[in-house]
């Protein structure tokens, strides 16, 4: 009999031994690019640039991130990015629960094709459709309040949340539309028959069991809006107005690039992406696996 890795006389499996090997040795090289941008941060620029980066480093110094943070204009930026991630979370989660619930609630006759048309999107590359969706872009009006520098969908906030929504809103509906077919259909017709309309059955039923649900794809959603770095750049031309992935560029000189001070503006832009995850490491971890298994 064979426990885990370990054979009935005792000895612990080559494989296990190979696979304890290839992972350790995986998470070892990932960490080496982030152990190094938090080196090179509290480096200061003269040492480096005079040593070089695999020294010993003399003194160690936090004006890096301050720096950083001053010069790459990031707490605007930050703002700017809030006003992008919060609603475009929302309207996605918001939009795809109702899909989700549409198609996996209720048999009609394109309630497959429906679903896939959802999920297909998602396959398409994104660079695919950058100078149809751009010229698109320029030529729809909106009100001033929406995109007060150039009245149109390009160099609005409003424009990149719009983009965001249509990308994302397939995958999360493909993902809670699988989770919400493993709930009982015996549940809504329980509530149907004590009088609940559909709506009802939606937001009183199925969204309290969906929390797990929604947490997790809140928590995927929230790194991949916020970690956005190609569709801030195509629509939004003024650095002013862009998100914090982009605050980067504001750490390059013409002659000159401080690497010291563009780690330390890395790690201060990864920060919150950070936070998010261990504050939600276990709903971020289900939701790699979320939605696999069809009920």
């Amino acid at each position: 009999m064979v426990h885990g890795g370990t054979s009935a006389t005792g000895r612990v499996r080559p494989a296990r031994v190979a696979l304890h090997v290839f992972l350790i040795t995986t998470a070892v090289v990932w960490m080496i690019p982030i152990i190094g941008a938090i080196y090179v941060a509290f480096r200061p620029y003269g040492e480096t640039s005079k040593n070089g980066i695999f020294t010993w480093p003399k003194k160690l110094m936090l004006s890096n991130f301050t720096g950083a943070f001053k010069q790459g204009e990031m707490a605007r930026h930050f703002w700017v990015t809030m006003l992008i991630v919060v609603p475009a979370l929302v309207l996605t989660l918001m939009l795809a629960s109702f899909m989700a619930f549409a198609v996996s609630r209720y048999s009609f006759k394109f309630n497959l094709a429906l679903l896939v048309l959802f999920t297909a999107g998602n396959l398409m590359p994104q660079q695919v459709l950058i100078q149809p969706l751009f010229q698109m872009y320029r030529r729809i009006p909106l009100p001033a309040f929406l995109s007060p520098n150039s009245g149109h969908m390009n160099n609005s906030i409003f424009g990149v949340i719009i983009i965001h929504v249509a990308f994302q809103v397939g995958f999360c509906t493909f993902v809670l539309s699988n989770y919400m077919k493993t709930i009982p259909k015996e549940l809504g017709e329980a509530a149907s028959v004590d009088g609940a309309s559909v709506f009802k059955q939606f937001y009183r039923v199925i969204m309290p069991i969906c929390k797990p649900a929604l947490a997790a794809l809140g928590t995927l959603e929230f790194t991949w809006i916020y970690n956005d770095f190609f569709w801030a750049v195509v629509l939004v031309s003024q650095g002013n107005d862009r998100p914090i992935t982009s605050s980067i560029k504001n750490l390059s000189g013409q002659f000159l690039t401080d690497d010291n001070l563009i780690a330390a503006g890395s790690l201060l832009i990864a920060l919150p992406t950070l936070i998010v995850y261990l504050i939600l490491q276990k709903q971020f971890i289900s939701g790699l696996t979320l939605g696999a298994n069809k009920g």
